[in-house]
């Protein structure tokens, strides 16, 4: 019985030894570090085909001193002595076969960036994980590494036709010459013939303006854009004037939803639901002539209360009736900019996380201060990660 209660408590002496041992930061570092420095050493010595200061008839070279490397492991940072020879050619394979490990850690670094974690957050997580502080620098230069993808999605070459394209803006506050400018972020997404929608591009620009735009539509048609026959957009003065010049031919359809929100300014509060109803029903007509007769009827109906109203009704109204020209089963996904809305949603919520975008390596407008250019910084925060295929018609 004694002996049985003796087996016990050495058992238990031994698992808080080991216990104390394992979660011990600086002895788990000190034996990874002993092991790895003994591993360098026998690498050396193979390398040689000498152990130091062995004389032997098969020696191969001379060491020549050591330099001190730093190597991150889950133990933590370990400081090792790395010996050299004379020639200089010798390379320990220690640090290549941990480099699979650190390649891991970096992109997932990035991951965690483009997934809108902030510089500092991703310092803390790596602090706690790996027991070595990353500096925000660090991290922001790691994610330059996507530069490369980057340049190659916005070079890509569109091989398929889209029919449809769906266009929006949106600003970012950027640090230009030490002040907070505004900086235009153009998005263009297309829907191909096969009903797949892709993001085509997503673009810099100092303004909105008219000749941006037809920049960013020209870039599109140097990498193959084709088969345009409808441009869905707001009714900004200068995309619609881009929009005429470089798709002839192409249908504009103004957003239903920017109209619905401009028009509902127009009336009261308490009209607002009246009138939306009212909207809605000329839109989800069956057919344009239903959609146009029901218009006159609504214009006649608002027009005693709201005159400017139903002048704006009966002026603009009919540019947002362009899908009516095209399939049934198209028209709910192709009147409105609704489509991009989530891709919109991911940019607002990682420029929330950046608030400021360094001119350094955020958005970087063209040489002319107008035109429209791809932005590094703006690429690597999330502004195309959502650029794979949905499923969007039929």
């Amino acid at each position: 019985m004694a002996s049985n209660e003796m087996t016990v408590d050495d058992s238990r002496s031994d698992t808080a030894k080991q216990a104390f041992l394992v979660n011990d930061p600086g002895f788990m570092q000190d034996v990874v570090r002993k092991f790895l420095q003994n591993l360098l050493e026998q690498e050396m010595t193979d390398y040689l085909h000498a152990a130091p200061y062995e004389r032997s008839a098969g020696r191969l070279g001379y060491r020549s001193g050591r330099r001190v490397r730093k190597l991150v492991t889950r133990a933590g940072s370990l400081s090792l002595d790395v010996p050299t020879e004379r020639t200089g050619h010798f390379r320990t394979a220690v640090f290549d076969r941990y480099q699979r490990s650190e390649q891991a850690f970096v992109l997932t670094l990035q991951e965690m960036y483009l997934a809108g974690v902030s510089t500092r957050k991703v310092r803390a997580i790596t602090e706690e994980l790996c027991g070595t502080a990353i500096s925000a620098s660090t991290v922001s230069r790691l994610t330059k590494r996507l530069d490369e993808d980057l340049a190659r999605w916005r070079n890509r070459r569109l091989v398929e036709s889209y029919p449809y394209l769906i266009v929006d803006a949106r600003y970012e506050r950027v640090r230009q010459n030490e002040r907070i400018e505004g900086q235009g972020v153009l998005v263009i997404s297309g829907v191909s013939g096969k009903g797949q929608r892709d993001i085509l591009t997503v673009a810099v620009a100092n303004t909105e303006s008219e000749t941006s735009w037809t920049e960013v539509f020209r870039d599109l048609s140097r990498r193959g854009l084709a088969g345009v026959r409808l441009v869905v957009s707001d009714d900004h003065e200068g995309l619609v004037a881009s929009v005429r010049r470089c798709f002839q031919g192409a249908l504009w359809q103004r957003c239903q939803t920017h109209f619905m929100h401009n028009v509902l300014a127009l009336v009261t509060k308490c009209d607002r639901r009246a009138l939306w109803q009212a909207l809605r029903s000329v839109f989800d007509a069956p057919t344009l002539e239903h959609a146009k007769a029901r218009l006159t009827e609504v214009v006649a109906e608002w027009r005693p209360r709201y005159p400017d109203l139903a002048d704006k009704l009966e002026a603009e109204t009919e540019d947002t009736l362009a899908c009516f020209q095209f399939p049934a089963g198209h028209r709910v996904r192709i009147r409105t900019t609704n489509m991009i809305e989530r891709l919109n949603q991911e940019l607002r919520r990682r420029s929330r996380v950046v608030s400021i975008f360094p001119q350094c390596c955020g958005l970087s407008p063209t040489d002319d201060g107008a035109g429209a250019g791809a932005g590094g910084g703006m690429g690597r925060s999330g502004y195309v990660s959502g650029h794979g295929r949905t499923r969007t018609l039929g």
